[in-house]
C-alpha cells in the first residue's frame, strides 16, 4: 500500500480534512463553502487517507445517526482503491457500534461504486449543491 487511513477525530484532523475538501468538493466540483461547512464535523467519526509521504489525500465521515458522507479523494489518487479503504474503514466503524444499517447520499457517477459494496438506491435522483445524487442504504 501507498498510503494509510487512519480515524481521526474533527479536532485532531480538521486542517487535513479540510484541505481535502476544499479541493474536491468546494474547487473540482463547486460547492459553496457554506453548503461543504454544515456544523456536522465536530460530532461525526472521520477517517483520513495519507500517503506514505504524509499527504492528505482522502476522507470521509460518519454522522451519529449513521449516515455516510463527505467521501473524497484527491484526483491523483483515484483508481487506487483509496475510497475503498476509506468507506472500508467507516463501514467497520458502523458495525463496531452495532448500527443495524447506513445510509449515504451518492453522487449519481459513483453509484457503482457504492453498489460494489452492497448499498441499494432508493427513491429518485435528487440535486444537492447542484450535483445529481441518490440515497443508498445498506444492512449491516
Amino acid at each position: 500500500m501507498q498510503f494509510t487511513i487512519h480515524p481521526v477525530t474533527w479536532h485532531d484532523g480538521e486542517p487535513l480534512l479540510r484541505a481535502v475538501r476544499e479541493a474536491v468538493f468546494i474547487r473540482e466540483q463547486g460547492v459553496t463553502p457554506e453548503l461543504e461547512w454544515d456544523g456536522l464535523d465536530e460530532s461525526s467519526h472521520h477517517v483520513l487517507a495519507l500517503s506514505n509521504a504524509g499527504q492528505a489525500i482522502g476522507c470521509g465521515r460518519i454522522l451519529p445517526n449513521a449516515h455516510i458522507g463527505r467521501i473524497a479523494v484527491v484526483p491523483d489518487w483515484r483508481g487506487r482503491k483509496v475510497g475503498t479503504a476509506i468507506l472500508e474503514g467507516l463501514l467497520a466503524y458502523a458495525g463496531n457500534k452495532g448500527f443495524p444499517e447506513v445510509d449515504l447520499d451518492a453522487q449519481v457517477h459513483a453509484l457503482p461504486f457504492y453498489q460494489n459494496f452492497g448499498f441499494v438506491a432508493e427513491g429518485e435522483v435528487f440535486m444537492d449543491a447542484n450535483i445529481p445524487h441518490l440515497k443508498i442504504r445498506m444492512k449491516l
